[in-house]
């Protein structure tokens, strides 16, 4: 059996005679709307009972859970619970619920309404919320005007208790938190039902708004929150009145079985949808996913399988950087340079997908694109260098939002290889190059120039495999930690007139 532990913020307990008979009486008060108590701690600092556990929560958690449809046949069910419930409490040893509310009913896994927080007094919590809070307030709001304006508003009576259950019939009547409607603060409410002198104030009945309810049942919550504690009828009366205005004379437990099995085609739809939702999620994290590392490699991480590192022999690396940065970003806002990056590199990604290349990285202002891998191809030389054309062009046109007279100096270097590739890291994978040639690449741009491309020996011997292309001879460049290297400018296609400045 589940339970529920149910801890006190007392810090002692005194165990005296009275308390241990109660204690034995509690565990002797059994009824099926009565939450059973199971037994008690009385250790200091660890002061608790136990009650049996109810899955499907509070009856009040129940009506503001607009999801679940709910109709009469339940609700009525709900209240004739809770009148047998305090029927028995009533005649019991308890005499009475000091705090009969929608959130001391709870709700089994048969949807059976069992009310708790009885008894027990010396066991339970002390006040929550002090008296200049509106918690306090919002915590008497079942609670009828002759109690409010007595000494002890945290008792009750018999006919408190009727007060109080006529509150919760209206909220299972009109699925609405108590005084809903009245626009007021629960402190309001409270000074507006103590002081009957001012008309009386309880929650608007709309009949409208909950049309298969018997006028009936409406004078009788009426009846049960009536202003004289003398004029409300006993649980035993309301029970009599509840039973002829259930007419159809149907066992409520088929009744329920009926709307439970309502209530499954609702739950099915609302699963459908949710599956729907989830679907189109897993479809955004997909292309999140896609986004961040190669289609196969994200395929076999939601597969649960190892990427295995791998070294391809021939790739073609590119790199980008823009000169005077730097200089740019102590010349401009935060936000201003997060909107350049922000248009330049999703004008980059635009163009780059029209090249069958993969983006490694953007740091900053510095540009990764890699060719010949995970994908692949033996032009991938061709595939980098029409890229890079591209990109040039568009950087020669593209305007900075905040600078629109001034000309991005976009560096370029381009090197191919041999390199490695695999995924580093769990919790943000990412799919990174290793090698010689990444480095090479790295440093053919940094030793360009603004508005050109840079290309190594390497890269520009395996692109005269493929005629059409005018290169230029740069000649001996000082690489960092290669020495002097051969280098050469891409200066355009063949087929196009517009040479780099």
């Amino acid at each position: 059996m589940l339970v529920s532990v149910c801890y006190s913020n007392m810090h002692s307990i005194k165990l005296t005679k009275e308390n241990l008979v109660e204690l034995v009486q509690m565990k002797e008060l059994q009824h099926d709307n009565l939450l059973p108590f199971l037994g008690a701690c009385t250790d200091d600092h660890k002061i608790c009972y136990v009650v049996q556990y109810c899955s499907r929560g509070s009856l009040q958690d129940m009506l503001s859970d607009y999801s679940k449809k709910l109709d009469w046949s339940f609700k009525f069910s709900f209240v004739m619970d809770i009148v047998k419930g305090m029927t028995h409490l009533q005649k019991s040893f308890v005499k009475f619920h000091e705090k009969l509310t929608s959130n001391v009913c709870m709700l089994d896994n048969r949807w059976v309404v069992k009310i708790t927080g009885f008894g027990l007094k010396k066991f339970r919590s002390l006040p929550k919320f002090d008296e200049t809070t509106d918690d306090y307030y919002r915590d008497l709001l079942w609670t009828a005007p002759e109690i409010l304006r007595s000494n002890d508003q945290q008792s009750s009576s018999p006919a408190g208790n009727v007060f109080s259950f006529g509150i919760i019939c209206h909220e299972i009547v009109f699925r609405k938190y108590p005084y809903q409607d009245s626009g007021l603060s629960a402190k309001d409410i409270i000074q507006r039902v103590m002081h009957s002198a001012d008309g009386i104030f309880r929650p608007a009945m709309s009949p409208h708004k909950s049309p298969s309810v018997s006028p009936s049942m409406l004078e009788l919550i009426q009846l049960c929150w009536h202003e004289n504690p003398a004029n409300r009828p006993t649980f035993e009366n309301i029970s009599k009145v509840l039973l002829k205005l259930n007419k159809t004379n149907v066992n409520i437990v088929d009744n329920m079985l009926e709307k439970l099995e309502k209530y499954a085609n609702d739950l099915e739809k609302i699963v459908e949808q949710r599956t729907e939702e989830l679907v189109g999620e897993k479809k955004k994290t997909d292309l999140l996913l896609n986004s961040m590392l190669p289609p196969f490699v994200a395929e076999e991480l939601k597969a649960g399988r190892r990427i295995e590192p791998k070294m391809y022999q021939s790739a073609t690396v590119y790199f980008s950087d823009i000169v005077g940065f730097t200089t740019l970003s102590s010349q401009s806002t935060p936000m201003q340079i997060v909107d350049l990056l922000n248009d330049l590199y999703g004008a980059f990604d635009d163009t780059i997908s029209r090249h069958n290349v993969y983006k490694v990285e953007t740091i900053g202002d510095s540009y990764m694109v890699v060719s010949g891998l995970p994908q692949v191809t033996e032009r991938h030389v061709v595939e980098i260098c029409n890229m890079a054309l591209d990109l040039l062009g568009i950087v020669k046109t593209f305007k900075i939002r905040h600078r629109p007279e001034m000309t991005l100096m976009l560096r370029i270097g381009i090197h191919s290889g041999p390199c490695a590739a695999g995924i580093v890291g769990h919790t943000m994978p990412r799919y990174c190059l290793f090698g010689d040639t990444v480095n090479t690449a790295s440093r053919i741009e940094s030793t360009g120039q603004a508005l050109k491309i840079h290309m190594s020996t390497a890269a520009r011997d395996q692109l005269l495999q493929f005629p059409g292309y005018v290169i230029e001879l740069r000649g001996p460049t000082e690489l960092k930690g290669k020495g002097k290297m051969v280098t050469y400018w891409l200066v355009r296609k063949k087929a196009t007139t517009d040479e780099l400045e």
